[in-house]
């Protein structure tokens, strides 16, 4: 029905950059709020940023001046800037998305598969 699949995650320094991309794809007529979640080993799934279809956004405190959150909407695809890369943001990230599914003709909520981000000193 529909897919969210992430991609850009990998092994950077310290310091360094990434660029998470999360595509949605599937049986989709409109999107709403897209977000960036991560879960560092042994913690809760935490929300990094997130975007509204109007291009409001939210990051959490600890990211923010670092990571860049943005969307295509034309692609339906979420993208994460992130810069200056700190050794406590390794974990996995995961897309999020509220998506109005044609076939259940409703507003669904759904979750990519996470990518892998670690920041090595």
């Amino acid at each position: 029905q529909v897919q969210l699949v992430e991609s850009g995650g990998g092994l950077v320094q310290a310091g360094g950059s990434l660029r998470l991309s999360c595509a949605a794809s599937g049986s989709i007529f409109s999107i709403r709020t897209m977000g960036w979640y991560r879960q560092a080993p042994g913690k809760q799934r935490e929300l990094v940023a997130s975007i509204t279809s109007g291009d409001t956004t939210a990051n959490m405190d600890s990211v923010k001046g670092r990571f860049t959150i943005s969307r295509d909407n034309a692609k339906n695809t979420l993208y994460l800037q992130m810069n200056s890369l700190k050794l406590e943001v390794t974990a996995v990230y995961y897309c999020n998305a509220e998506v109005w599914n044609t076939v259940v003709i409703g507003w669904m909520n759904y979750w990519g598969k996470g990518t892998l981000v670690t920041v090595s000193s």
